[in-house]
């Protein structure tokens, strides 16, 4: 049973990104973002935010910098992390096992977040302790949602997904509809979605420790796909719609030859480990 709002110790929140190039407009907008839900956290939760900097050129003035910008728009102290020898997303969050509060978010630097998204996760994680990791309801630039929870890929659900042409698209839309759970993501909580989105994964600080994190062979994608896999075994998964963010982001096929590449190599990594299944 959940405690009374009063009778709780008071939610410590750390919060993690990984950047990579990152987009410095877009980067202001999310840390900014984070930083007012963060504010209109209840019963004087308290957050903290660490940034994973595996840009090139991370480290030096950069961090510096970087630390002072973060902290004005995140409005508290940021840690910096540089790292230029870029380990891969999965390795950079995992920076954070040592360091986790007792609800821990991995936040992607393209995903802007509602103000009250926070507050309402907390919420619901307390009056559910059953609930382990919690998923979003994403909207894109252009208001439309994204389903960003998915059942079990196969390879063609990818191949269609990912790189084929609009009229074959359209042609299979049952097919990827069901994979994409657009049968029961909406405005209601969905139990146990089997796959969620890495660009927003709010757990708690112990489900995430005790699955020693991402599994780092990922350099990535996949890497939440393995971890949502993992996370069920242990806890359960909630979508939760009035957890509410902008995800600017996504569309591995769109950013070139290297990003298939990864994505390819990720795949494969992926149904090695978890099972195979091609139609």
């Amino acid at each position: 049973m959940a405690l009374p709002q009063g009778d709780r110790e008071p939610a410590s929140l750390s919060a993690a990104i990984v950047l990579y190039r990152s987009d410095p407009r877009m980067l202001e907008a999310t840390i900014a973002s984070l930083g007012r839900a963060a504010r209109a956290m209840r019963g004087g939760a308290a957050a903290s935010l660490t940034l994973v900097d595996h840009s090139p050129d991370a480290g030096g003035e950069r961090a510096a910098q970087l630390e002072r910008e973060a902290a004005r728009w995140f409005g508290e102290p940021v840690r910096v992390v540089p790292d230029p020898s870029n380990p891969g997303f999965g390795a950079g969050h995992n920076r954070l096992l040592e360091r986790l509060g007792r609800y821990h978010l991995v936040l992607n630097p393209d995903v802007e977040i509602h103000e009250e998204a926070l507050a309402e996760a907390l919420d619901f994680m307390d009056a559910h302790p059953e609930c382990g990791l919690v998923s979003p309801s994403a909207f894109g630039d252009d208001g439309q949602r994204q389903f960003l929870c998915k059942r079990y890929p196969t390879v063609l659900d990818l191949l269609l997904r990912g790189f084929a042409p609009q009229f074959l698209r359209r042609a299979f839309a049952a097919r990827l509809d069901r994979y994409e759970m657009r049968d029961l993501i909406g405005d209601g909580v969905v139990w146990d979605p089997p796959i969620a989105s890495g660009c927003f994964m709010l757990f708690r600080g112990d489900v995430f420790r005790r699955l020693g994190g991402f599994d780092p062979r990922f350099f990535l994608y996949f890497e939440d796909f393995d971890l949502s896999l993992r996370a069920g075994r242990i806890t359960r998964l909630a979508y939760l719609p009035s957890v509410r963010i902008v995800h600017h982001g996504g569309h591995a096929a769109r950013k070139g030859f290297r990003h298939i590449g990864l994505f390819a190599r990720s795949a494969r990594a992926f149904f090695s480990k978890h099972g195979w299944r091609w139609f």
